[in-house]
């Protein structure tokens, strides 16, 4: 059987069961019935609740390492270094996936294999983040979200309850591609209100903001917020037409 590396300091809950070449850090706190894979990080401080499923190889509460020249460092945002990582009751957390010091995910999220959260990211309860997918730093994710195979949200970026992102889905915060100081005081993530769905492969330019129950057809370039119940196709996205009866959130909860 493989060595693990527990903290004496950790407190950990009944039904605890874990694999190989694990290591689980100073002062992390463990709730009842919880699984770890062989070869799972659990950093220092972390947060987990009851009854979380944790596989193999997954690194939880790894603190923010930033490139000398990152944008991060000239425009600030919030400290990603001093909030533990916290995970919320029945969340499942996949083979090979990353979740930062300062990302708090709300009961019964699920998170896919090699999925990356970035930190002070707060996703909301009973969503999922699918496989691949990047969620970067500074955002704030809804309950009951779809974010499917990797699909990319940048920084500053906020979805609302019940948004689904299909598959490589791309958003943007920069306008500027990385010239000019100007970018600075300028960055923006992108909005997703409540009911928001974006086709696969399409890109959502820096600030742009899908209106609730809006739909962005599969492989559109948005250029302009979208109102709401409202789809948009094409490059660059135009109005095509009303989002069915049927179709809009409040009849499909």
């Amino acid at each position: 059987m493989g060595i693990n590396k527990i903290a004496g300091s950790a407190r950990i809950g009944s039904g605890f069961k874990i694999g190989d070449f694990c290591i689980v850090g100073e002062h992390v706190v463990i709730g009842d019935n919880v699984t770890i894979g062989n070869g799972v990080i659990i950093h220092n401080d972390t947060r987990i609740g009851s009854n979380v499923t944790i596989q193999d190889n997954a690194v939880i509460g790894k603190g923010a390492v930033r490139a000398k020249n990152s944008v991060a460092n000239i425009i600030g945002g919030k400290d990603g270094e001093t909030a533990p990582a916290i995970i919320m009751d029945n969340c499942i957390i996949g083979t090979s996936s990353i979740l930062y010091r300062g990302c708090t995910l709300h009961n019964d999220c699920y998170i896919a294999d090699l999925a990356t959260v970035r930190e002070n990211v707060v996703i909301g309860e009973g969503t999922i983040v699918g496989r691949g997918v990047c969620i970067e730093n500074c955002c704030d994710i809804g309950k009951m979200c779809k974010i499917e195979t990797n699909a990319y949200i940048t920084a500053f970026s906020r979805l609302e309850d019940y948004v689904f992102i299909a598959p490589g889905v791309i958003t943007t915060n920069d306008n500027y591609l990385g010239r000019t100081s100007e970018r600075y005081s300028r960055i923006k993530g992108v909005t997703v209100k409540r009911g928001g769905r974006i086709g696969g492969n399409s890109t959502i330019l820096p600030g742009k903001v899908i209106e609730s129950d809006a739909l962005v057809g599969a492989g559109s370039i948005v250029t302009k917020d979208v109102p709401a119940g409202t789809v948009v196709k094409g490059n660059p996205a135009v109005p095509y037409k009303t989002v069915p009866e049927k179709e809009l959130l409040k009849n499909n909860l």
